[in-house]
């Protein structure tokens, strides 16, 4: 017996641990940071993030405020850690709901075929037809500057994407043979579509979702740096918006957003990608 198989499955387990790509690590310790710093604020932070101090106006980092502090005197970190709770949750909430709308239209869509495909997909195209940011940017001025119209504004587009890849997946697998098996013997499209056919197809969704996490929230920073985000929460992108007013005077405003914004994008790529290869059969 060979020293590696007596060490058994441990052992195989941490040589499978070994080649796990360094940069997937990297980036799901990045996002463990950031979940941890979004759900424990209140307790990391010496202050409220709207807690004010005139006196120490524009100051850089410093002791009791690492972060330096904003033109009203706010302590810049703990307005970084409660904008994570904005930004991860409007993350959130937008995949999940973007995901529902857009994997129940495209298995519709694959599955049933006929008009009910032309349907959906000319509605998609009708959509992909508008630039996303600009068609966001005008919903969340119509609907006013809070949480949940962000959220809506930034969801209406982001479902088609996730629609024509269901479909896609949908129309390769609704003629295998396990599904024909399943036909023949009674079962109903939507046990056909639940039990046989979306199991199947969820992989790349799950590496749109991690992808899909960063672009909205670039999107929703992007839209609080316009003045279009929350009010009544801080944000990394309204800390932006106020940090490029003082970039000469007081950079330290617009850096730590901004360098928070890039680590959290960069970390979901990085996990996205990581994903890809693993979930790729091709690759196996």
């Amino acid at each position: 017996m060979t020293a590696t198989a007596a060490r058994g499955p441990a052992a195989a387990s941490r040589i499978k641990l070994q080649v796990l790509p360094i940069p997937a690590l990297i980036g799901a310790l990045i996002l463990a940071v950031m979940i941890a710093l979004a759900l424990l604020a209140p307790l990391v932070t010496t202050t409220t993030p709207l807690q004010t101090d005139l006196a120490g106006a524009l100051r850089g980092p410093a002791a009791g405020h690492p972060f330096g502090q904003d033109r009203l005197g706010r302590d810049v970190f703990a307005q970084v850690a409660h904008g994570a709770r904005a930004s991860l949750l409007i993350a959130i909430a937008v995949v999940t709901l973007t995901a529902l709308v857009g994997v129940a239209t495209g298995a519709a869509a694959g599955y049933v075929g006929g008009a009910v495909d032309v349907v959906i997909m000319r509605i998609v195209d009708i959509f992909l037809a508008f630039p996303g940011i600009l068609l966001a940017i005008a919903l969340a001025g119509v609907l006013g500057p809070n949480l949940v119209n962000l959220v809506i504004a930034l969801a209406v587009m982001g479902w088609v994407g996730y629609a024509r890849l269901v479909r896609a997946q949908v129309l390769g697998l609704r003629e295998r043979e396990y599904v024909v098996a399943a036909r023949a013997v009674g079962a109903g499209p939507w046990r056909i579509v639940s039990r046989h056919i979306l199991p199947n197809a969820l992989s790349p969704v799950i590496v749109q979702a991690t992808f899909g996490a960063a672009g909205v929230i670039i999107a929703e920073s992007s839209l609080s740096f316009l003045g279009l985000g929350p009010q009544d929460v801080p944000t990394w992108g309204g800390l932006l918006s106020q940090g490029a007013a003082y970039l000469l005077y007081a950079p330290h405003i617009a850096f730590f957003p901004g360098l928070f914004i890039m680590l959290t994008v960069l970390a979901l790529n990085l996990v996205g990608d990581a994903l890809r290869d693993i979930l790729d059969p091709r690759t196996r």
